[in-house]
């Protein structure tokens, strides 16, 4: 019987792990990948089965999994993230060969309401003044990056965002709006520059 972390390649067996600790039970990682980062999982607290999975081959060099308790996250193979900060309440789906330069971040979810009194509201609720007040509600719509994705260091791609195959953000982007397949996009908030 196969371990949750482990997959089957032929005859020979190869463990996906997390170099600092065990997976939490929700994790699968596909052949050869690799989580490195003691805080990897600091803000995971997603309960769902197969919250995290990641494909075969890829690298997780620094990264946190920040996600809410009905999150979930997919990721392809052979991708490498150096230093990303990955935001889920809701879902980020990742394709394969799929590059993140270091101190990027992807959200699904501004995590508080955007209007100043719903944001009001929010902050009440959340502090002890609120006794147990609901939060208001708080957007969240899901990230899409397709194949062969190259995402730039510090770049910032916001909640309902599809960045199509063989994109092309550009370092320090914040990307607001969908990214057609083959584009190249830079600045704040990130527009077409040319072609890839």
């Amino acid at each position: 019987m196969m371990s949750k972390n482990c997959m089957a390649e032929g005859s020979r067996m190869i463990n996906g792990r997390w170099i600092d600790g065990p997976l939490p039970d929700n994790v699968q990682l596909g052949i050869n990948t690799i989580i490195s980062n003691p805080d990897a999982f600091k803000r995971f607290r997603s309960r769902i089965p197969r919250a995290l999975t990641i494909g075969s081959n890829s690298t997780m060099d620094g990264v946190q999994f920040a996600l809410g308790e009905q999150a979930h996250i997919e990721i392809g193979d052979f991708c490498y993230f150096c230093n990303v900060v990955l935001l889920s309440e809701l879902h980020l789906q990742i394709g394969s060969y799929v590059m993140i330069g270091w101190n990027a971040t992807i959200a699904d979810t501004d995590f508080h309401p955007l209007a100043p009194a719903l944001r009001l509201a929010d902050a009440v609720a959340c502090s002890p003044l609120g006794k147990g007040t609901p939060r208001p509600e708080i957007v969240r719509r899901p990230v899409i990056i397709e194949n062969d994705v190259w995402i730039g260091a510090n770049a910032t791609i916001l909640k309902g965002v599809r960045l199509g195959a063989g994109a092309f953000v550009e370092p320090g982007a914040l990307v607001t709006r969908d990214v057609p397949a083959r584009k190249r996009v830079t600045g704040n908030p990130a527009r077409v520059i040319g072609e890839v």
